[in-house]
């Protein structure tokens, strides 16, 4: 009886120490997405921002007409941030400026996808598929699917 005990109270001590894990690198995902993908790339043109959560292989990928498709690398579209932030449209403020929420961030190991809303201003505008890779460095994003509302 002892022994079963002792086994039920160690695997609940695991399961424990794991969903606390599960929440420490859902936070550091909310964290790596806010920082350079909200602030970094959408807000501000913030190149040391997009640096820090963007892998250098990401790519954002759409749908053209039929069944074409489209892809923009990283620094393709960090370069169109830092043009507009030298032209003066960044950083942006009140109703243009870019919020998220996080409807769900699923983990399996290494790998995760986050699922959020993007919001310009007070509108509801994308529901974004952010797909992310745990390197030695941390959380990157590595690719973004979305739907346009």
């Amino acid at each position: 009886m002892k022994k079963l005990i002792f086994v039920f109270v160690i695997s609940v001590l695991c399961l424990n120490a794991s969903s606390q894990n599960i929440e420490q690198e859902k936070e550091a995902i909310q964290k790596v997405i806010q920082t350079a993908y909200v602030e970094g790339l959408q807000n501000e043109g913030d190149t040391k921002k997009i640096d820090s959560g963007f892998h250098q292989h990401f790519h954002l990928l759409g749908i053209s007409e039929g069944d074409e498709m489209w892809h923009l690398n990283i620094n393709d579209w960090k370069s169109q941030q830092v043009k507009k932030r030298e032209a003066g449209k960044l950083p942006l403020t009140g109703e243009n400026k870019v919020s998220i929420k996080f409807q769900t961030i699923d983990i399996t190991g290494t790998a995760a996808v986050a699922k959020i809303e993007f919001y310009i201003g007070t509108k509801l505008t994308y529901i974004d598929y952010i797909s992310l890779y745990k390197f030695e460095s941390g959380w990157k994003m590595v690719n973004k699917i979305f739907y346009k509302l």
